[in-house]
């Protein structure tokens, strides 16, 4: 099979379980948005912006060293699967702990002295997501696109239906039904948390599920594989937690730098939560394309069509990025429907975290120059500064201008981290990226995005037809713009 073929296939595969399976889990947003206050909708965005730092910590950067190491010469695949799967589970399992030793003080310097719990049921939530972190890149390494899409699917809807029973089929019962075993068992009192314990419960079942990859597996540690392992791996911890700085800072620091009483920035932080998730298209984009796009990567290295191959990627990845950002912002009269009323004044913050996520998107194409010539260190480097950043750019624009600010900073970072790399890439592993395209579909995107507004208003169309003519339009000059070059080489062919 064509290598770019297949790489669109799992894409689409892995798409099913991230863009799909996670845009159902997405509807849960109208369920909390409506359900609960901003202030309490804060509570959930904070909680979750520090599980992705934790999350980075935890998985130990060793999926893709899992992924760089599995192939080479004179190592064994399942050698190396054990080894890290060993470290990752011991990891965990100290974490847990320590959360456990450390709740009431931490529940404390959180503001949430009456719900210690909820630290003790995140922690179970990061060390399950952590530790079956490694099972799903050995499943996406083999190209089990399928069963790692079956999986997640299962995750995502048991999430889905325990939320629902919890926030919506448990209050009714507990009226209708005071004196029934549900109606005494349920404590409205834990409010959001029943949140978290329906992650948790889908993420132990996800677990079970991944059992077969499991199997067989001892207790045991080469130390000198480890320290080849660790070395190369340990780099993207770096790397990956100045990344969560670049996505997650923002919500974790929100509730203390913005210029109010601390019950209003949690009302600011949940309005800036749930419009964050409207850009989730794109995130989800970004992310499905990173579980196919990695072990691609390193399997087309050495090939000689490889950087012919990256550089076609790289079109095609922004060519429906854009388009994505198109379809959420010239019908964002219909996607505001997805937040309660109270929430929707930070509509404006949509289009920039778009953009943010799509150079997000690019920068993880570009990143293959450290990992393909082994750079995990000056890798490093790039994720730093751009964390570096972002935190001034926060620590200066939330004060100034709220939440807005923060959008603003995750793009600033993400831009210029793709410039950086982009530079760092030519010297260390040069690929003629289409830049022209690059740009153009940039440009077109944020024209007709910035232009649906003029047509409205001076030439008094209808908001969906002036939405459908961009979009129609995008899609007219995308096709115009791959059109030549695909004629050109097929011409070539024939002669």
């Amino acid at each position: 099979m064509n290598p770019l073929r297949q790489l669109i296939s799992q894409t689409a595969i892995y798409g099913l379980s991230s863009i799909l399976g996670r845009f159902l889990n997405y509807l849960l947003v109208p369920l909390y948005t409506y359900t609960f206050s901003t202030g309490e909708y804060g509570v959930v965005s904070e909680f979750y912006a520090y599980a992705g730092f934790f999350a980075v910590v935890l998985t130990s950067g060793l999926e893709t060293g899992y992924f760089r190491f599995r192939k080479q010469e004179g190592l064994d695949a399942n050698e190396v699967y054990t080894n890290a799967l060993c470290f990752l589970v011991m990891v965990n399992i100290l974490f847990v702990a320590l959360m456990a030793y450390i709740k009431t003080p931490a529940a404390e310097w959180l503001h949430y002295p009456q719900h210690p719990e909820y630290l003790i049921w995140f922690s179970l939530i990061l060390a399950l997501d952590a530790i079956t972190a490694l099972p799903f890149a050995r499943l996406r390494a083999e190209n089990r696109a399928w069963r790692f899409a079956g999986i997640k699917m299962t995750e995502i809807l048991l999430t889905i239906g325990l939320n629902l029973f919890f926030l919506l089929a448990c209050p009714k019962i507990q009226t209708l039904w005071p004196d029934s075993l549900i109606a005494k068992w349920y404590d409205p009192a834990i409010g959001v948390g029943y949140i978290f314990l329906a992650n948790l419960v889908a993420s132990g079942i996800k677990l079970a599920l991944l059992y077969p990859q499991f199997k067989g597996i001892r207790f045991y540690m080469d130390r000198r594989f480890m320290r080849t392992l660790l070395s190369y791996s340990l780099p993207m911890i770096i790397i990956g937690f100045a990344g969560m700085v670049n996505e997650m800072l923002d919500r974790a620091i929100l509730k203390y730098m913005l210029p109010y009483d601390l019950d209003t920035n949690l009302q600011m932080l949940g309005i800036y939560g749930a419009c964050y998730k409207l850009s989730i298209l794109m995130t989800l984009f970004v992310q499905a394309f990173r579980y196919a796009g990695e072990p691609f990567f390193f399997n087309m290295a050495g090939r000689a069509d490889a950087k012919r191959a990256y550089a076609m990627v790289m079109n095609f990845f922004v060519l429906f990025g854009v388009f994505i950002f198109l379809v959420v912002t010239l019908y964002i009269g219909l996607f505001k429907y997805f937040i309660g009323e109270p929430f929707r004044e930070g509509l404006k913050v949509v289009p920039i975290l778009l953009i943010a996520n799509l150079f997000l998107g690019i920068y993880v194409n570009l990143s293959i120059w450290y990992k393909l010539t082994d750079r995990t260190g000056l890798g490093a480097w790039v994720s730093i500064a751009g964390a570096g950043l972002t935190a001034a750019l926060n620590f200066w624009w939330i004060p100034l201008c709220g939440y807005e600010g923060s959008a603003w900073a995750t793009l600033a970072c993400y831009a210029f981290m793709v410039f950086i790399s982009w530079l760092l890439g030519r010297h260390y592993y040069p690929i003629d990226y289409p830049i022209g395209k690059v740009t153009g579909y940039l440009t077109i995107g944020i024209l007709l995005y910035l232009g649906k507004p003029y047509i409205v208003t001076e030439y008094q169309w209808n908001e969906w037809l002036a939405a459908t003519l961009g979009l129609t339009v995008y899609i007219a000059l995308a096709v115009l713009m791959n059109l030549g070059p695909f004629l050109r080489r097929r011409k070539l062919r024939q002669m």
